[in-house]
């Protein structure tokens, strides 16, 4: 693969994209902005994966939140009780995490799309009472402490650099993921399930398998934003932070990757933005909810591509097509030769005419 086409204009914004996340501890020291970027990292893991399930094979869940949780207090409990290393704590709850899809996804993703969401809330809700239950475990209602990392990941711009890295490996695999024949055959599950099934798709297995995968990518996101969020209580898993992880994946748009992580920017960076009317933040919300389905249905990333496709309209090259001379001229010269021959086995037209009329006296 050449330069130019690896750095092709096609990239030229998710590069552009990942050269500024990487390089924003070099820009700011702020540990505000830097929490605030790393919990914008922290969602984006978790929607990473969700989008899979949502945005390319179409299914509603709402119950991710309940992943996150069980991600979280497995880190705390590994990390901070059992006295595991922060990283294999992380790896244990993304696991956990998978398995727990996995056992959700057997027996709900056969069902359709709406009974599927309520399957994934009431999952949610009877995680959050598992916890609330289990005080020896989880500390119930006063919560865990969540473990740090040690250094260089101790400080605000080492676990930002820590989050950013793991954000772009989900987002990397995802991307794999959706541009392949696994992410054509969820969209074709997506937008007609008995098609799919009818040329080949195994419909069960792909939305199980990308489900354990959001599972995975919730588990990895939870332990790290318990380690971000420095304590949690089962009040820090609400449900509407299970919604706020589905909007932003509608506001941004379905069936790409940069639209939610737009919309996982735009809806993590709006309440600062409106922190003066903090009262008002779910309805600037709902405001900028119903403008996109209204204005955009597509989402603000497909208005992203299309501000630039005006701004760079698309150039079809045009390339000179020159003849091959010398092989024009063989087979010219092959075809005379070969039309010689026959013209000379034939009779003229005079003599076979009078051949035939001769032979019609006789």
């Amino acid at each position: 693969m050449t330069t130019d086409a690896l750095f092709s204009k096609r990239h030229a914004g998710p590069l552009a994209i990942a050269a500024a996340a990487f390089a924003l501890p070099l820009v700011t020291g702020d540990p505000y902005q830097l929490h605030l970027a790393a919990l914008i990292a922290v969602y984006w893991i978790l929607i990473a994966g969700l989008n899979l399930v949502v945005g390319y094979s179409g299914q509603l869940s709402i119950g991710h939140v309940g992943l996150l949780s069980i991600g979280a207090y497995a880190f705390a409990i590994l990390a901070g009780k059992a006295g595991w290393h922060p990283a294999l704590a992380v790896a244990a709850a993304g696991a956990l995490g998978g398995l727990c899809g996995l056992g959700l996804g057997l027996p709900s993703l056969r069902l359709p799309g709406f009974y599927f969401a309520m399957a994934t809330m009431a999952f949610a809700l009877i995680v959050n009472e598992i916890v609330l239950a289990q005080v020896e475990l989880t500390g119930g209602g006063i919560g865990l402490p969540g473990p740090t990392f040690p250094a260089p990941f101790d400080t605000p711009g080492g676990f930002y650099w820590l989050v950013a890295l793991v954000a772009g490996a989900v987002t990397w695999m995802s991307w794999n993921i959706a541009r392949r024949m696994w992410g054509r055959g969820l969209m074709a599950i997506r937008d007609n399930p008995v098609t799919a099934q009818a040329v080949g798709v195994p419909v069960f297995r792909a939305k199980l398998v990308v489900f354990v995968f959001s599972g995975v990518t919730a588990g990895v996101a939870g332990a790290l934003f318990s380690s971000l969020q420095s304590y949690i209580t089962p009040d820090t898993f609400v449900f509407e932070l299970s919604l706020f992880f589905f909007v932003c994946i509608i506001v941004g748009g379905r069936g790409s990757i940069l639209g939610p992580f737009l919309g996982t920017v735009v809806l993590t960076v709006l309440p600062e933005m409106v922190a003066p009317l903090a009262k008002l933040g779910h309805f600037f919300y709902g405001l900028l909810l119903l403008a996109v389905v209204l204005l955009v249905p597509e989402g603000i990333g497909r208005m992203v591509e299309m501000a630039g496709e005006r701004l760079r309209p698309k150039r079809v090259p045009h390339a000179a097509i020159e003849p091959e001379l010398p092989r024009l001229a063989r087979a010219l010269a092959e075809g005379q030769g070969a039309a010689a021959p026959a013209a000379s086995t034939q009779a003229p037209p005079a003599q076979a005419a009078a051949g035939q009329h001769q032979g019609a006296r006789a």
